[in-house]
């Protein structure tokens, strides 16, 4: 356990207590498509994508994405923990269904991509025309 904070830092604790909950389960569909569902702590269902590394939550686009403090996410490291543990819950889906789930999930990236955005902008260590949100 304490490998897995040191390499991962706070969010470790917090992905082996999604762990224990069995808030991890993935959708499968006909045609061989894989989602990740999450149920935060806080009660939000999340759909991540272990395939592309991304996960909708706020602090994945924030500590991963604007930051760049952090490799993932607390959702992204309970989903890798759960396949090494084997404990992963199973669902099937239709392949409208994960199309669906597919085009949902598509929005709230733009959504924190816009704020990394609006971050840069608004961060006077930052040149206007950087695109860099690390500094932020």
């Amino acid at each position: 356990m304490m490998s897995l904070k040191f390499v991962f830092g706070p969010c470790a604790l917090q992905a082996l207590d999604l762990v224990d909950r069995h808030s991890v389960t993935c959708l499968s569909s006909p045609s061989g498509r894989k989602a990740f569902q999450v149920m935060g702590g806080s009660g939000c269902l999340y759909t991540c994508f272990v395939s592309c590394h991304y996960c909708p939550c706020p602090a994945f686009a924030y500590t991963v994405l604007c930051r760049n403090e952090g490799l993932l996410c607390k959702h992204i490291l309970a989903i890798y923990l759960c396949q090494a543990m084997g404990v992963t819950q199973q669902a099937s889906v239709s392949d409208q269904q994960m199309s669906l789930l597919l085009s949902e999930t598509a929005a709230p990236w733009h959504r924190n991509v816009w704020c990394c955005v609006q971050q840069v902008d608004q961060c006077p260590q930052v040149h206007r025309n950087s695109m860099d949100p690390t500094p932020c």
